[in-house]
């Protein structure tokens, strides 16, 4: 039994120093390699969340201002905008000036970075609730009367999350008829 183990531990040799620095060598490229490749993924998934969040919002506030610009019976004021308020329907009629009205504004929030807020009333501004986020555009409003038809709202959400980068900017463009109001002549 003796010699069985004196031969066994004659025979046994282990690394030297070159082959265990070559092998730490290799496994650092490896795990490099790994560690930038996770990082990249991670990356991609945080810029695929932001994107995902904002078209959302983005769709979201589209969705709300339709269902609420379809119930109104005046939107002012006319044209290109930053802002507008709608006027809803009160007894039966559309008021000459108050009543009840929600307001819907775009504000700066950064360096071409615009965030669309709802208030209630006839002033609209970045106190208010904030409905979306990351518009590259302050002007997403057109009100847009044409004669024969009802009065429309165009309505333009440029959405990007990286807003000075032009790539990846997802646009959402609408129209809203104010179905309560009566056409013009």
């Amino acid at each position: 039994m003796r010699r069985l183990w004196a031969r066994l531990v004659s025979e046994e040799s282990g690394y030297n120093l070159i082959e265990l620095l070559t092998a730490m060598a290799i496994l650092g490229l490896v795990m490099t390699s790994l560690t930038t490749v996770l990082v990249s993924a991670t990356n991609a998934d945080v810029r695929m969340n932001q994107n995902f969040q904002a078209q959302t919002q983005a769709r979201m506030a589209l969705d709300r201002f339709r269902r609420e610009g379809h119930a109104a019976c005046r939107a002012d004021p006319a044209g290109p905008t930053a802002s507008i308020t709608l006027t809803f329907l009160t007894s039966g009629t559309c008021p000459a000036s108050g009543g009840r009205q929600v307001s819907w504004c775009t504000v700066a929030t950064g360096a071409n970075r615009y965030g669309l807020f709802r208030a209630t009333g006839a002033t609209c501004d970045a106190t208010a609730a904030k409905i979306a986020d990351y518009l590259t555009i302050a002007s997403t409003f057109n009100y847009q009367t044409t004669s024969q038809q009802r009065p429309k709202i165009a309505i333009n959400f440029p959405v990007n999350p990286y807003p000075n980068s032009t790539r990846g900017t997802y646009t959402l463009d609408g129209d809203v008829v104010l179905r309560n109001v009566n056409r013009t002549a």
